[in-house]
């Protein structure tokens, strides 16, 4: 006779994991949306007759709009970013989210599927970190070249500047899907609902 299966445990996220993601999703959204909106000013590829991003993708209605629109979810992000990685010292959440030394091994000997999701995740979750990093850096040269102008030099130009902060906008946006698709193959459905419920 078989005994029953035990039920598997629904996987628990802490409150300031989700309260991250969420200002996350929350940021990331109005930023990119607003982000074309000034791009539709100014195409970053082909000047004023360059690429024109369809207003139903867009956020502000116009430049002034989609810029204030831009620096207030910003701030949020800025502020969300550093207040988790004082969570994450403070929890020592880093230690389990990060890539070690463990995760690179296991990418070059491990043939075990679920170790090496875990090890992509963990690297990928590391990589994310200096291209958001980069994003906030390049826009605050792109906010204030006058004062800032320092920043400007070390792309060699403004539109070069602009190429890579605008270049945030792809990475960003494959991170997620990898970050989700990973999320899924370690934990499936009830993993990522953890983390908005």
């Amino acid at each position: 006779m078989n005994s029953p299966e035990t039920p598997r445990k629904s996987p628990t996220q802490a409150i300031g994991a989700k309260i991250f993601h969420y200002c996350n999703f929350i940021s990331l959204f109005i930023m990119i949306t607003s982000g074309l909106q000034i791009y539709n000013a100014n195409p970053v590829f082909g000047g004023r007759g360059g690429l024109y991003i369809f207003p139903l993708f867009t956020l502000g209605g116009w430049l002034a709009g989609g810029r204030h629109w831009h620096f207030a979810a910003m701030w949020l992000f800025s502020l969300n970013l550093f207040c988790y990685g004082i969570y994450i010292f403070i929890t020592q959440r880093w230690k389990n989210r990060f890539v070690s030394e463990k995760d690179i091994k296991a990418l070059q000997k491990s043939q075990n599927h679920q170790r090496l999701n875990y090890a992509w995740h963990r690297i990928i979750y590391t990589a994310i970190i200096p291209i958001l990093l980069l994003a906030i850096f390049t826009g605050i040269g792109m906010y204030k070249p006058a004062q800032f102008y320092w920043i400007v030099d070390i792309f060699g130009s403004w539109q070069a500047l602009r190429i890579v902060h605008f270049a945030a906008v792809p990475t960003v946006v494959i991170f997620v899907w990898l970050h989700w698709k990973l999320g899924q193959k370690v934990g499936g459905n009830p993993l990522t609902k953890s983390i908005f419920l």
